[in-house]
């Protein structure tokens, strides 16, 4: 990799939504933690569409501290839209990705980028035991998976919102333009040189977590379709291998007629075989419309994000 003409220090990046009350918490510990690390630093709030007081909150902090800057989304995105924000107005050499919930303790921030060594380009924070509830835990599990589908790479499976990378690496994605999208699949496209350090990870200090098991199954979902051709090969497979059983069931009953004289018998197996290939090729059909659909918003342009306000001179593009 080519020298990096950005100034040293790390650029912290947080998505913010529905953080009015944990920011003048998270937003000391933070400062605190990188003053030990680095001399240079800055601390960029993305506002994805809060319906609370958070821009308040950020526009204060900024104009208190130059170091802080803040982007104000005109809706809400999604925290890896907002991210993508940050992460292309970044303008030290490293940057690190955090919740505004404060379950990633800024204190931990040194032991990920220890782990950012000469032959490493991202590293993940893992917690040591998740602060989740069963059903989070299990939306997060089948997240994983998805991202190791789409990423290609087994360090999908240690994948948080806690991380450190390079800030070259965003050259790979930076005419990325898509509604859907994931920070961790864009990194794969510039580097496979992950790793992971394990980290403590704390209770919500306010409110509930925006990743619901709803939202974190529909992430998974538009990573498999968004960046992975893996649905249509199963589905492929599916029809090839139920083309297969409608052959031998109809060499069957042909083979009875003329041995037997007579037709198999049996309208209720007739019709539960004429319910299952439709049912197939309705979930065919389903997941060939999920690619189309997907192709559809591509061609209408939807942005990934649009800033509406910020702290900079000058907005973000």
């Amino acid at each position: 990799m080519t020298p990096s003409l950005l100034a040293p220090g790390i650029s912290a990046v947080i998505p913010v939504h529905r953080a009015e009350k944990s920011l003048p918490l998270l937003l000391p510990r933070l400062t605190a933690a990188l003053q030990a690390i680095v001399p240079a630093y800055e601390i960029i709030l993305v506002d994805d569409g809060s319906p609370d007081g958070s821009w308040s909150v950020i526009a204060d902090a900024a104009r208190d501290d130059r170091r802080g800057r803040g982007f104000r989304l005109m809706r809400h995105f999604g925290p890896h839209n907002a991210l993508l924000v940050g992460i292309r107005a970044a303008r030290f050499q490293y940057i690190v990705t955090l919740d505004d919930d404060l379950q990633n303790p800024p204190e931990e921030i040194a032991r990920l980028v220890d782990g950012l060594t000469d032959d490493v380009d991202v590293v993940y924070g893992s917690p040591i035991s998740e602060q989740h509830s069963l059903w989070r835990s299990a939306a997060s599990r089948i997240t994983k998976y998805a991202l190791e589908e789409a990423m290609g790479t087994p360090a999908a499976r240690s994948v948080s919102s806690f991380r450190v990378f390079r800030t070259d690496l965003r050259r790979a994605f930076e005419r990325f333009q898509s509604p859907d999208m994931s920070v961790d699949v864009l990194l794969t496209w510039a580097t496979n040189r992950f790793a992971a350090v394990r980290v403590r990870q704390e209770p919500r200090s306010q409110g509930r977590s925006n990743y619901t098991f709803g939202r974190l199954v529909q992430h998974a979902t538009n990573m498999i379709t968004g960046f992975t051709s893996r649905p249509l090969r199963i589905a492929s497979t599916i029809g090839f291998l139920f083309t297969i059983f409608g052959i031998v069931v109809f060499a069957v009953v042909v083979i009875r007629f003329f041995v037997g004289g007579n037709s198999v018998p049996g309208f209720p197996f007739l019709a539960s075989i004429i319910a299952i290939f439709a049912g197939v090729q309705l979930v065919i059909l389903g997941i060939m419309g999920e690619y189309v659909a997907r192709m559809h918003f591509r061609l209408m342009d939807r942005p990934t994000y649009v800033v509406g306000e910020s702290t900079d001179d000058d907005s973000v593009s």
